[in-house]
Parts: C-alpha cells; structure tokens; sequence
C-alpha cells in the first residue's frame, strides 16, 4: 500500500523535475542567445512593428511629408551598408516608439533640414538596430530615405559619453547626424554616439498616377 501510495508522489515530483529542466535551459538559451545576438522575443515583437512602418510609408501621410510628424508616425527608412543595418524610422524615442524600431528624436530637425538631426536605438533588444555602430568608421555611409528625399552622410567619427551629455544634439558649423544608443552592451550607464556629415540630398522620386 506504502509504495502505491509513494508512485503518483514520484511521478509529480519527475515532472516537476522535467519542467524545471525544460525551463532552464530555456532560459540558459534565451541568455546566449541575447549575448550572441540580440533578445528573440522582443526582436520579433519589433519585425512586425517594422512591417507596420513599412506599409504606412506607401502612402504616407501628409504631415510626414510637409515634415511635420506626430510622435509614432513612420518617417522613412535608415540605411547603414558597411554594418548592415536597414530599419524603417519612427517618430519619438520615448519606450513605445523605441520598440518599432530606431526613433527620431522630436526636439531636433528633421533629415534634410538646419542642424543636427538625431536618431536613438536600442542595442540588444527589440531588434538590436544600433547593436553594431561601434564598428562604424570614418567616411562610413549612412543613408536616410524620407518620402521627400534621400540624404546621404558620411561618418566623421564614435564616441562614448556620459548619458546625460546633451551638448551633442547641438548644432554645429555643418548639417550632421547623430546616432545614438546606450553603451557599453546590457547596460544604459553611457552613450555611443556616431557623428556623421551631411554630403548628399536628392530629391524624391515623383510617382506617377
């Protein structure tokens, strides 16, 4: 009667057994992977708020075009070759936003105006955009495309500052962007910024009716 009574005890315990197993390794692969690459969870969480981006830049609105956006609007698409980066934009570098995708940063012009243009991502979660700019290098190109125009800018050089240096967003004796993100990986205690110039704009291309 003693060992019947023990079985079902045996039995719950090895599934308990079982789950805790299943879920550390889960949770070991989740980490590797995140250190590897990036988190796989919110990675796809932002693929679809980029699919999203993407469709609302076909026919983008008015305001978008006029250079007026309202924070999550969809602004264009970045583009980063030598560290093969292609990500759509979104207005607004506030959680939500970051989350799509890199963000624009609403206090500062827009691509194709006066200034300095800066554009914050995220580095190991939510699709990782930024998580390579530190391998970017002098005269790199980085390539904006906004439904009224494509600008090209060449990077000038990285740097690492505190997080609370405002001074970079400032505008300098040329038109610049900035990109930021936090540093050093997995942690928010400094920013990298990379600097880059301004050397091209073309026009948008007129769609035909």
């Amino acid at each position: 009667m003693t060992r019947l009574r023990a079985h079902p005890i045996r039995v719950v315990l090895r599934f308990v057994a079982s789950v805790m197993m299943v879920s550390g390794f889960l949770l070991i692969s989740d980490a590797v992977i995140t250190l590897a690459w990036q988190e796989p969870v919110s990675a796809y969480f932002s693929e679809r708020q980029q699919v999203k981006l993407e469709k609302a830049l076909i026919d983008p609105p008015a305001r978008v075009v006029r250079k007026e956006p309202l924070r999550g609007d969809a602004l264009g698409k970045l583009r980063l070759p030598t560290i093969g980066v292609s990500e759509y934009v979104v207005e607004g570098t506030d959680a939500e936003n970051l989350r799509k995708g890199p963000g624009h940063y609403p206090d500062t012009p827009l691509p194709g105006q006066r200034g300095t243009v800066a554009i914050a991502g995220h580095r190991t979660t939510y699709g990782a955009p930024f998580r390579n700019i530190d391998k970017l290098k002098k005269n790199d190109r980085i390539v904006v495309e906004l439904p009224y125009g494509t600008f090209v800018y060449r990077v000038d050089r990285t740097r690492i500052v505190d997080d609370s240096a405002l001074w970079v967003t400032k505008r300098v004796d040329h038109d610049q962007l900035i990109l930021t993100a936090c540093h050093p990986l997995y942690s928010a205690a400094q920013r990298i910024v990379a600097f880059a110039r301004l050397t091209q704009r073309r026009p948008a291309t007129v769609r035909k009716a």
